[in-house]
Parts: C-alpha cells; structure tokens; sequence
C-alpha cells in the first residue's frame, strides 16, 4: 500500500520535515492546454483580444503563481525559485493554447507544485481574458512532464 507523506501515523495532516533531505538541484516540467473556437485562437494570435496580449499576460500570470504555490496549496513548502518560465503556444490544427512550465531551484524538496501552479493559472489567465467571446473553452491536460533532482530522481512521462 502506498505511504502519503502528508498525514502522521495517526492520520492528520501535517508538513513533511524536509530539513534533513539533501539539498539537490531540481527541474519540474508541466504543460496543459486550453481548446477553444479557431475564431478565439485567431483573436489571440493576431493580438486583438480586448483584454490586451493574451499570451504575454498569461506568461507572466503563470510566473507569479509559481512564486506562491505554497500560498495557495496546503503543505507545500515554500521554494527559492532560480528560475521559472512559462511558454505558451497557439496550435491552430488543435485549436489550443499548448502551455509549458519549466521551474527550477536548489533544495531538499522538489519544484512539481510551482510547475503545475504555473500552468494551471497560465490557463485560467487565457480563459480569464478570453471568456467574453468563447465560454466553451476547456482547460485539460494540466500533467508533470518531468521531474529531476531529490532521492526518486528522474522521472519522464512515456518512459
């Protein structure tokens, strides 16, 4: 049976103790997708969402919420972030929005919840911006692509 780090031997929920983990360099990868109307990504893509630039918003939306991912989940442990970058990308034979995270930092525990923070309000920034003109846009496939650093070492979806 699985162990969850997260509850005590009497089942409450706690913060795990990381103080004596070795402190390693960690990589957390995550992406996700909004799907929307062609007509919603062509708004995006040429710019003219009356809310202003879409994806430069929703960058730097997907940035600041990886700075406080342990604001907004229980137990996880702030981060010194080195570094977070958000992409975004418009596949118009998907009609989506691709987005990707790539956060980083040096530490005893790993950066998975600032990455899939980061997508996750990258996508609800688009939505956000764009709801006036599509409601029916879907977020999905928010998911960890990949993770380094720590005891569990590497993992990679697919592999």
């Amino acid at each position: 049976m699985a162990h969850f780090t997260h509850f005590d031997d009497k089942g409450k929920a706690r913060m795990v103790d990381v103080s004596d983990k070795k402190s390693t360099d960690r990589l957390a990868i995550a992406s996700g997708t909004v799907t929307m109307a062609s007509d919603t990504l062509a708004m995006i893509a040429g710019g003219s969402a009356k809310k202003g630039d879409v994806l430069g918003v929703a960058r730097l939306a997907g940035i600041m919420a990886a700075k406080r991912a342990s604001e907004l989940i229980p137990l996880c442990h702030p981060l010194p972030l080195s570094s977070v970058e958000v992409d975004l990308v418009c596949n118009e034979k998907t009609n989506a929005v691709e987005i990707t995270a790539r956060c980083k930092t040096s530490g005893p525990t790993g950066v998975e919840m600032e990455a899939l923070t980061a997508v996750s309000v990258a996508a609800l920034t688009v939505y956000d911006m764009c709801k006036s003109v599509d409601r029916a846009m879907v977020l999905s496939e928010i998911r960890l692509e990949e993770k380094s650093g720590g005891k569990s070492g590497t993992f990679r979806r697919g592999e």
